[in-house]
């Protein structure tokens, strides 16, 4: 008997009933990120502050969060998915309802430091998945999984811009409107969606089943190296992401239309990287992993450092979209060498822990964006963009010093797979 007939459900409904969550979450999430300046502004934050906020307020997002989220997967595993994947949804409404109810700079804060209690559901439901689904059908399973997360980050802003712009609304309209969808998905997990058990069951006390595996990763010197420029490539990233919006607006100004403004950068740039990523992954196959990383690297070093010089709207949509497919690129990169280059016996160990460098990352990130924003929003980006100068150049001498070998057939399909699995697990907030 199948897996998904043990559980009463067919594998197909619960890989749309997950898609169309991760939809809604990044949607709400995108919306926060690229419309938090102009919210801010909205509610009576004085503009030379801004940019200031804007890095702290990102930073909030993982404090309370990063400690937890080793414990969901097995919390998931050893009590119940569903109530985990249940409870990231409800904190989500709770989050984008107090975003829409906020009056004061520091209302907005308090539902920023909430979402980190909602990280964790995304790798419960691709587990989850990979339990239900056929085998010969899983590759399709996860490929629409992982697009989903693109589709909601590059709808939200576009759909946010054509609510204040178009039709008139307020900025609390496109929160709610997040909020609305979010409840909606709760009711679906909890009404249309079953309980799917793993096979097997972990036993012990979960904090040790958490974090026991954490030292035997990080002594593994090959493994550290490649934490390494992931946690760099997102630091710069974390860094410059949250004051796109703001380059936006020093160019459309904040008043009709900004909205929409935003909305076609970070939609554009969003659909690019979700296109781009398998592309990447097929040329990593045939050129080589490290290659291909430093290449992109430095691609996004200097796309970040020319990105406010943009004259006008439509060229820093370029500017960004180039970005966003080659920060793609690199977390696909860093995915198939992870999947060739670890040991197979401790592969999943260390892959449930490559997200660690990258919620250090978004706490240091934005928090040295606030900082050098003291200076201008224009060192921002020339800060993330000596970090990603020093990650291409670590990744060049990487590539250097291991020749790189064409993958075998069955080695590239096995790394397409992790790529595919890694990219739908990066959390919305992350993206």
């Amino acid at each position: 008997m199948t897996r998904a007939r043990r559980t009463g459900q067919d594998w197909r409904l619960v890989v749309a009933i997950y898609a169309a969550t991760s939809v809604v979450e990044a949607y709400g999430v995108s919306q926060v990120y690229a419309f938090m300046p102009l919210y801010l502004g909205h509610l009576g934050l004085p503009a030379d502050q801004i940019p200031r906020w804007v890095g702290v307020l990102g930073s909030f997002v993982f404090l309370l969060g990063l400690p937890l989220v080793p414990l969901w997967g097995v919390w998931a595993d050893k009590y119940s998915r569903k109530a985990v994947i249940i409870r990231s949804a409800v904190v989500e409404v709770v989050v984008f309802a107090g975003v829409a109810l906020a009056r004061e700079p520091w209302q907005f804060a308090v539902p920023m430091v909430l979402i980190g209690f909602q990280l964790g559901n995304t790798g419960v439901m691709l587990a989850a998945i990979r339990d239900v689904t056929p085998l010969p059908r899983l590759g399709v399973a996860i490929a629409f999984f992982a697009a989903a997360s693109g589709v909601g980050f590059a709808l939200g802003p576009i759909v946010g811009g054509l609510l204040v712009d178009v039709l008139g609304l307020p900025l609390e309209a496109v929160y709610w409107s997040a909020a609305l969808l979010t409840f909606a998905i709760v009711l679906l997990l909890a009404f249309g969606s079953h309980e799917i058990r793993p096979e097997r069951v972990p036993s012990g006390p979960v904090l040790r089943l958490a974090f026991g595996a954490v030292r035997s990763v990080f002594t593994d010197s090959a493994t550290v190296r490649i934490f390494a420029l992931f946690f760099l490539a997102f630091l710069a990233s974390q860094m410059a992401r949250p004051y796109v919006p703001l380059l936006v607006t020093g160019l459309a100004g904040t008043g009709p239309g900004a909205a929409g403004a935003i909305g076609l950068v970070t939609g554009i740039a969003a659909l690019v990287g979700a296109l781009l990523s398998p592309v990447a992954g097929g040329i990593g196959d045939r050129v080589g992993f490290r290659p291909v990383l430093a290449a992109a690297l430095a691609i996004t070093a200097v796309a970040t450092l020319l990105m406010p010089l943009a004259p006008a709207v439509p060229s820093l949509a370029v500017g960004y979209a180039v970005i966003a497919g080659c920060q793609a690129a690199t977390s696909a990169m860093i995915f198939g060498l992870l999947a060739l280059e670890v040991p197979s016996e401790r592969r999943s160990t260390t892959l449930n822990l490559v997200y660690l460098p990258l919620y250090a990352a978004g706490i240091i990130g934005p928090a040295m964006g606030a900082v050098v924003s003291g200076m201008g929003v224009g060192i921002v980006f020339a800060v993330a963009s000596v970090v990603l100068a020093a990650a291409a150049v670590a990744a060049a001498l990487s590539a250097r010093r291991v020749a790189p070998e064409p993958a075998t057939d069955a080695a590239a399909a096995e790394a397409d797979e992790v790529i595919l699995e890694m990219e739908a697990e990066i959390p919305a907030e992350l993206r």
